[in-house]
This record gives C-alpha cells, sequence and structure tokens, in this order.
C-alpha cells in the first residue's frame, strides 16, 4: 500500500471531498490539522457560512445556485470562534504511523503496515508510545514474539510519545493530494525557513 492510500482511510466520508474541499483554518488562520488536513466538504463549508460560524477567506471559480441564492464556493473558510489544539495526542494507529512517518521501524519501508509492541506482551510488554512501533508485516512477523536481539533486529529510532507540536509539523510533511493554489499560503506561513 503506498502512502496516497492513507490519505482517504483516515477522512470522515473521503467520497464528499473529492469535488471542492474547503480549507479549515483556526480563527488565528492556522490549518486545525496538518494529517489529515482539516478540510470540509463545500456543503459543510456553505452551511457553516451561512450559520456565520465562519468566514469565506478564498473561494473556487464555482457557484452553487439555488431558485433564490447565488453563492460562490469557499476554498478556504477560517473558523470565528478559535478552537484550542489539543495538548496530548491520542494514541491512536494513525497518530502511531505519523510518529514513524508511515515507514516501518525495522526496515524503513513504506506501506502494508501494522504495528509491533518492541518488547512482546508475552514477555509483559504494555500497549503504549514507548512500545509500540510501525511495522511491516515481513518484518513483524519476523520478529514474531521475540525480543529485539533474539530476532537479530534493531529499530530505526526508539519509540517515545510525540508532543502535539511536534506531531502537527509532522504532518506538514505529508500533503494531500490535491492542494488548490488558494490554500497554499494558509499551509505554511509559520514554517520554519530554510537557509
Amino acid at each position: 500500500m503506498e502512502r496516497n492510500d492513507f490519505r482517504t482511510e483516515f477522512v470522515r466520508s473521503p467520497g464528499a471531498l473529492r469535488d471542492h474541499p474547503a480549507l479549515v483554518l483556526n480563527a488565528d488562520y492556522r490549518p486545525l490539522s496538518y494529517y489529515p488536513l482539516s478540510l470540509w466538504s463545500w456543503q459543510e463549508a456553505i452551511k457553516a457560512a451561512w450559520l456565520d460560524r465562519v468566514d469565506i477567506v478564498a473561494e473556487y471559480d464555482h457557484w452553487v445556485r439555488s431558485p433564490s441564492t447565488e453563492i460562490r464556493i469557499p476554498s478556504v473558510i477560517v473558523l470565528k470562534d478559535y478552537v484550542q489544539p489539543q495538548k496530548r495526542v491520542a494514541f491512536t494507529r494513525f497518530n502511531l504511523f505519523l510518529r514513524d512517518e508511515f515507514r516501518c521501524q525495522y526496515c524503513g519501508t513504506r506501506g502494508d503496515l501494522t504495528f509491533d509492541h518492541v518488547v512482546p506482551r508475552a514477555a509483559g510488554g504494555i500497549t503504549s508510545w514507548e512500545n509500540v512501533v510501525a511495522a511491516c508485516s515481513p518484518c513483524n512477523l519476523r520478529k514474531g514474539s521475540k525480543s529485539l536481539r533474539r530476532a537479530g533486529m534493531s529499530l530505526r529510532k526508539p519509540p517515545r510519545a510525540p508532543a502535539s507540536a511536534e506531531l502537527r509539523n509532522m504532518g506538514r510533511k505529508f500533503p494531500p493530494n490535491h492542494l488548490h493554489e488558494s490554500w497554499l499560503d494558509f499551509l505554511y506561513w509559520d514554517a520554519e525557513l530554510e537557509a
């Protein structure tokens, strides 16, 4: 499985985002999340604008018409009320894969990922950030319920709990398949410049 296939697995309704999705920004003009990118369907964006919950910052060159109204489809919207970002990172399969950059932590390959307990559960290992890593199926089968030393394997980097900001920045490395030109100014304006 390639990285691109992950993009739709973790989105509420990926089919609704195929045509004219709207980038959703927090009140501070930063995306609510980078990966998966905070996107709403055009229907959700128009409804939120109609209910005065968002401001429209940029629009597509397409219109939605009803018998009494014409509305340009929003491409970038900003929430009127600031949503406090979560400080605690949820321990989920998606966040684990994102922390490990969608790579097997034993061989470095991408795709066909599962997760593996570094210290096997049979040996008292617990399911935690510090003991679970992304692993491809062949490496996971090879290691089985053995220790790293007994399996003759090593980790690319030691597993640890990521900070919320660290995971958000990691998400920037994985832009979605489609980046509308109106989104670019809002996605990377606060990224550190390279020398």
